[in-house]
């Protein structure tokens, strides 16, 4: 069943081409490009030029988000979370509208064009999984609740724009992506796994160290979404990039001191790797050389005036350095992945 694996690998790295895309809608400035959604000014295809909008489009669109957000708000005291609710409400920066600008606005339909590709990507990976149906179950259920959890993604990514970009929003978002390509790698290890080519020495000690490594991934990839709500608010306060990071406080330097603690996780896992077979010492050392990109890609910011190309690059090699490190723990744990042999 070749579809399967062929078609769901596209469809991860077409996942991570978006949170890419992302990086770059959120560097340049773009979320707001598109001020309603899931059309562009109320178009499928998007203006080119102010002349083609009402004369007053920055109220009418105003007055449609302060009605989503008023009835998401409801949803959202229904639910129990009412200091989100208020914060969707009553937050003043919700309510800015931000001028039409040609560029930024193709960036973000760029951005949504792919998101809704990245759909389709998705929903046919669920249906080429279904044969599994039959030898393994959880690579259908896997297909499925990735399919389920793009369909939130979207929903959050029309909150995002009707909320102006509300910087928790965003990193829920972001955070859902890298739970949709975890769920699609999970499902993707099972239908590639064959025992007869991975005998893994059971070792704890590197399975504690690839939790280890996960866990603080995902600390550091939330932490580095503390540092960039924090840019965005400097950003707008001080022109000049090269004052940025003399402003940005605790945040960032424990986000950089973090990242010494995940080279040396990763460099002793990579160490003991010397007992194990050839395919997963080349999953590991190729996680250590992108933990060592990463941090390259780090100190580029830092000392280079935060580039605006630098941050969406770093975002995604975040990412895929936790899809690597959860594959590398599937690998390590091969009664996972056994139940296709059932």
């Amino acid at each position: 069943m070749p579809s399967f694996k062929t078609f769901g690998t596209l469809t991860v790295i077409a996942i991570y081409l978006l949170i890419l895309v992302g990086g770059i809608v959120r560097s340049t400035g773009s979320g707001m490009g598109c001020p309603d959604w899931p059309k562009c000014f109320g178009q499928w295809v998007p203006p080119t030029s102010e002349d083609e909008l009402p004369i007053n489009y920055k109220e009418l669109y105003r007055e449609k988000r302060i009605a989503k957000n008023e009835r998401v708000a409801k949803l959202f005291d229904l639910l129990g979370f009412s200091d989100l609710s208020h914060r969707i409400t009553k937050d003043p920066s919700v309510l800015v509208e931000e001028p039409f600008h040609a560029i930024k606005t193709w960036i973000e339909y760029i951005n949504r064009v792919l998101g809704v590709l990245i759909g389709f990507f998705i929903f046919l990976t669920f249906i080429f999984s279904l044969p599994y149906r039959q030898t393994d179950k959880k690579i259908v259920v896997a297909s499925f609740a990735a399919f389920v959890m793009v369909g939130i993604e979207g929903f959050l990514g029309s909150l995002v724009v009707s909320t102006n970009l509300l910087p928790f929003l965003i990193t829920l978002h972001m955070l859902l992506a890298l739970a949709i390509v975890v769920v699609l790698i999970y499902g993707l290890a099972r239908a590639f796994y064959n025992p007869k080519f991975l005998q893994v020495v059971h070792s704890q000690r590197l399975n504690i160290l690839m939790w280890a490594g996960l866990l603080s991934s995902l600390v550091q990839i939330i932490l580095g979404t503390q540092v960039r709500e924090t840019i965005d608010i400097i950003a707008a306060q001080i022109a000049d990039r090269q004052l940025w990071i003399d402003q940005l406080g605790a945040s960032f330097y424990i986000h950089r001191s973090f990242s010494l603690l995940i080279l040396g996780l990763h460099s002793y896992f990579a160490y003991l790797l010397l007992h194990q077979p050839q395919q997963l010492k080349t999953w590991g050392y190729a996680l250590l050389a992108l933990v060592g990109f990463e941090i390259l890609t780090g100190v580029g910011m830092a000392y280079g005036s935060m580039p605006a190309f630098l941050q969406p690059l770093h975002l995604t090699l975040a990412t895929v350095i936790f899809g690597v490190q959860f594959w590398v723990w599937l690998l390590l744990n091969p009664k996972r992945l056994e139940k296709n042999f059932n």
